[in-house]
This record gives C-alpha cells, structure tokens and sequence, in this order.
C-alpha cells in the first residue's frame, strides 16, 4: 500500500510540474506555480456573473490605501477613520485620484479605514493602490470575496501585490501572483504586448518609466498580458536614492521594517523574469473582473504633467478601471 501511494504522490508531482512549464520569459518563470483557487478564472467571459443590476447613472469608485504594514511615500500621512476624511497636502495618490476621477466624471469615495470596507455593492470598481499586509478583517475579506462573485470590477495598483499574503483567494485575484522582491527603482521601457485592450489601446508600443519593477513569485497564469517591461532597457544607471527592497544588503530602510539579516542571504534571489517581465494583465476572477498593474512606485507617476511616462500610466489605469466598471469593453 504504501508503494502504491507512494507511486500515486509521484505521478502528481510529475504532473503539477509538467503543468508548471512553458510560461513566457524562458525557463526562469517555469516553475513559479500555477495554483488553483476553487474559482473559474481566466480571460473567457463564462467566468463572470452577468447578473441583474441597476442601471448606471453615475460610474461610483471606492479608492483603498489602508497599510498595515510598509506605507509608501506616495501615499502620505495615513488617513483619519472614516470616508472621504481631510487630505494632507503629501497624501499625493489620494489627491491624484479624485482629479482623476473628476477628469473623467466618476464619483470617488477614499478611505483607509477597513471598516469601512464592509458593503461594496454600490461600486462599479474597487481600487487598491499601495495597500500592505493585512489590510482587511475578516469582515473586509468576505464583503470583497461577495463583491467579486456579484459580478464587481476590481483594480490592484502597485503594492496591492504587497497586500494580504496569506489569503489564497486574494492571490488567485491578483492573477496567480505575488509581490516577491524588486531591484532599485530605475528607469526602463515598458513596452505595450496588447494594444487592443481598453487599458493600452493609443498608448506608444514603447515608453519611458521609473518604477521598481516587481518579480513576482507565482507567475501570473491564465491571464491576458498587457505590458511588460524590457529587462534589457533599464541598465544600471540613473538610479535614485530610495529604500532598497527587503533582504538588501545596505541602503536607507524604512524604520517601520525589521532590522536585516546579521548574515550575508545565501538563498536565492530573484534576477527577475526574463525576456518577458508582466507589468499588467486582465482576468476574469470567480465571477467578477480584475485589472492589475505593479506599476505606480513614484508619487509623480500619478501627477498631471508629472515624470516621463506619468500620462501614459494614467491612460493605463484609467481605461483598467473603466473596464471593469463596464464603460470600455473588459480584457480583449
């Protein structure tokens, strides 16, 4: 019995790692995991819920950037509990996005405060930009989880993918995908794979941007990729001086994060993806659909006439999010 079982884990094991390999960017991203969540998902529409809803009078967004864990600089000060509290003049994102908004006539409400997070229903798309760790109750979560099954549009921004590590559910949202680690921030060439789709369509095949480039671990997988950007492009040059990423070996540290290892790492680390580097993808997730971008490190990115590339990450995020609110046609 126990050679037949033992037979039976091996064949699974061979089978699990067969269906791990040919993801795009070489072998590197082979063995990443493509896991499964319990939940239709992928770029076909029978994914989705098409249930009766109300009409739309107004496109309605709910912007999230509560931070249980690192806080980047675009965010600001955090927020006061409540809905829509008092901005600082460093809350840059929060500021950024209700012009954005505005520009494009959505109603916008912000908070950071998860209770908050409660009732979703009455959003056409739920954003999350540079939220950390875990940033919902268990109240939160299951409000989300419904949310998506009724059919809700979802935006994850930046360290979204840094956000609720431990929850399975969340991780299939985000596309089969985790934040793993990053390099300096630097610039390099994002460079548009599908330029049909609401969030890419007049964006340049090639454009200039400052970011810090997530790996991520898993690779995402059954999704429709976007944009990816060009390992080869961003050199070693022109890096400015931020905090190095978790593991680093020297470099200015958030004072919020635990002090480095006493030892120099001798596990792996990421050297990134390869000849093909996800930036953003769309998908269809248990029932509702999700843009996703690891894009929007810099405060400047999400400014009016901010840093090279800013205005055309906009555009990227602007028609992300008016795909899944049902305004632009979703993930073709």
């Amino acid at each position: 019995m126990k050679t037949l079982i033992s037979a039976l884990l091996l064949g699974a094991c061979a089978t699990a790692a067969s269906a791990q390999t040919g993801n795009p960017g070489g072998p590197i991203n082979d063995h990443l995991g493509d896991y499964d969540y319990g939940v239709c998902r992928g770029v076909d529409p029978v994914c989705y819920h098409d249930w009766a809803r109300a009409p739309v009078k107004q496109y309605r967004v709910l912007l999230y950037t509560h931070t249980a864990g690192p806080r980047h600089a675009n965010l600001g000060t955090p927020l006061a509990p409540g809905l829509n509290p008092a901005l600082a003049e460093n809350n840059v994102v929060q500021r950024e996005m209700l012009r954005i908004a505005g520009e494009n006539g959505w109603a916008i409400d912000y908070t950071e405060d998860p209770s908050q997070m409660a009732n979703l229903s009455g959003y056409n798309a739920v954003i999350f930009i540079s939220t950390s760790r875990e940033a919902l109750d268990d109240t939160g979560k299951t409000a989300l989880r419904q949310y998506i099954r009724a059919g809700g549009g979802f935006v994850a921004i930046h360290n979204a993918f840094g956000t609720l590590y431990n929850w399975p559910w969340y991780e299939g949202l985000l596309g089969n995908a985790n934040f793993y680690d990053h390099g300096p921030a630097r610039p390099a060439d994002v460079v548009v794979v599908d330029g049909k789709n609401a969030a890419t369509k007049g964006l340049p095949a090639r454009w200039r941007f400052h970011d810090e480039w997530y790996n991520l671990v898993p690779f995402p997988t059954k999704v429709r990729f976007l944009a990816t950007v060009d390992e080869k492009s961003w050199g070693a040059g022109d890096v400015r001086a931020e905090p190095l990423p978790i593991g680093a070996p020297n470099g200015p540290r958030p004072a919020n994060l635990p002090p480095l290892s006493r030892y120099p790492s001798v596990v792996g680390r990421s050297p990134g993806h390869g000849s093909f580097h996800p930036v953003a993808w769309c998908q269809y997730y248990d029932g509702g659909k999700v843009f996703a971008t690891t894009l929007g490190h810099d405060a400047k990115a999400f400014e009016k006439d901010g840093e090279p590339g800013a205005s055309q990450f906009q555009s990227l995020i602007v028609g992300g999010i008016k795909s899944v609110m049902g305004a632009e046609p979703f993930c073709r």
